[in-house]
């Protein structure tokens, strides 16, 4: 189920969002692994997340995730390109580009300028249990000089992208082809250029260096990352163009089931029920134990009212991938709107527990708490949703509600207390 989840940034100070999507993420995880893997760093920790923006842009905030902006997947023609940018960013981490910012920063007054942000985006990212403890203030300024990397950064990350893909047995052309999309773009005043650009300093310098890199490379050679970044790219381009210009690209991934993926979506936002439904059981019929696709039926169901099949249809998802926490949330969801408020709370609890990040389960998991007559379980996780998205004055208010409701010392309460001490001190550095 693709979800949005609204994180607040700055420069200038805007609501950005995260594409919460099982399909696409697990599409990226597998595009990503070989490369992740040969960087020396583990796939399953380091996520592949997926920014809400159209613009070209790719970035990273602390050890264990790589934000892209759809709109750099949906511009991107290969599977080896976009490994590219995996490659590159992989190696900011790896390299220590990150680590030594953040280090500095904390040893700085200029760490009260990252803004809730990056405490969102970090957080988002696995960097910590509470993202209300990373929250600073914010200024656009500070943003941006933090995310954005000396010349000699960049040689350095090339080289090692560069060494990574060659590892993995990848082709390096894609780094050098990646590249030649911002060409140009050097010449243009800061505000007119892609974010990419202006975080990611390009220079003829590094594009002449790339090339000698990648001089002996014979070009894209297939691999199974092409199906995945198809798939991925497929679903991202029809829940971010419109339906029409979907329809008339159906076939343009080369995969039947992703063809039929793409239909099912974008006759599903056409309000075309009947044709949706027929285009999602073609394509589970060609995969039927892929769990992403059941998923993308339960969407279509819960969201046409058919509660108790779309309950139907995440219970299958969730059969074949048990530990998906966004399919667990679909699932949950489902069973809310079911009325089954018992069986809801224990599901939506354990997709918490394996990804406490996403904000629409966590409005559910408030709801189902709130239905069961538990108002202090019900406050702390509304606490912690606006907590996530830096939502600090009303996640105050909740965290106090809820240490009155809970009973002291127990670990709801302390979860509360620390929502509470953490929207304190953003409170006090706004000031």
């Amino acid at each position: 189920m693709m979800a949005l989840m609204i994180l607040v940034t700055a420069a200038p100070v805007r609501a950005m969002g995260l594409l919460r999507d099982a399909d696409a993420e697990y599409a990226l995880q597998q595009v990503a692994a070989p490369v992740l893997k040969a960087a020396g760093l583990s796939p399953t920790r380091v996520k592949i997340l997926i920014v809400n923006d159209s613009s070209l842009n790719a970035f990273v905030v602390g050890n264990d995730a790589i934000f892209i902006n759809y709109g750099l997947i949906n511009k991107i023609p290969r599977a080896d390109m976009l490994q590219a940018v995996i490659a590159h960013e992989a190696a900011h981490i790896t390299n220590g580009h990150i680590t030594r910012r953040v280090t500095n920063l904390g040893s700085s007054r200029t760490i009260a300028g990252l803004g809730l942000a990056l405490a969102a985006v970090a957080a988002a990212a696995g960097a910590g249990d509470a993202a209300a403890g990373l929250a600073v203030g914010s200024q656009g300024a500070a943003q941006r000089s933090f995310l954005k990397h000396t010349r000699a950064e960049e040689a350095s990350a090339d080289q090692s992208g560069v060494r990574y893909l060659k590892a993995a047995n990848i082709s390096t052309k894609g780094m050098v082809d990646m590249l030649e999309i911002f060409r140009g773009q050097e010449v243009l005043s800061e505000n007119r250029q892609d974010p990419y650009l202006r975080s990611h300093p390009l220079s003829r310098d590094r594009i002449r260096n790339l090339q000698g890199f990648t001089a002996s490379d014979k070009g894209p050679r297939a691999s199974d990352a092409d199906y995945w970044f198809a798939r991925a790219k497929g679903k991202l381009s029809a829940f971010t163009r419109s339906p029409k210009w979907t329809l008339n690209r159906i076939g343009e991934s080369g995969y039947q089931d992703i063809a039929k993926l793409r239909e099912a979506v974008a006759q599903h936002r056409n309000s075309n029920t009947k044709k949706a439904m027929r285009a999602i059981d073609t394509a589970i019929a060609q995969r039927p134990n892929d769990p992403f696709l059941h998923d993308q039926r339960g969407q279509i169901l819960i969201e046409t009212r058919n509660f108790a099949a779309a309950t139907n249809a995440y219970a299958r998802a969730v059969n074949l991938a048990p530990r998906n926490s966004l399919l667990l949330a679909g699932y949950g969801r489902s069973l809310l709107a079911s009325g089954n408020v018992t069986k809801a709370k224990t599901v939506l609890e354990r997709s918490r527990s394996i990804d406490f990040r996403d904000g629409s389960m966590l409005r559910d998991l408030s709801v189902a708490y709130a239905k069961s007559k538990q108002p202090g379980m019900a406050s702390l996780i509304t606490a912690e949703r606006y907590a996530l998205v830096g939502r600090m004055t009303d996640a105050k208010i909740h965290s106090k509600r809820a240490s009155g409701l809970l009973p002291r010392g127990s670990g709801p309460w302390q979860r509360a207390q620390d929502v509470l001490i953490a929207s304190e001190r953003a409170t006090k550095r706004r000031k």
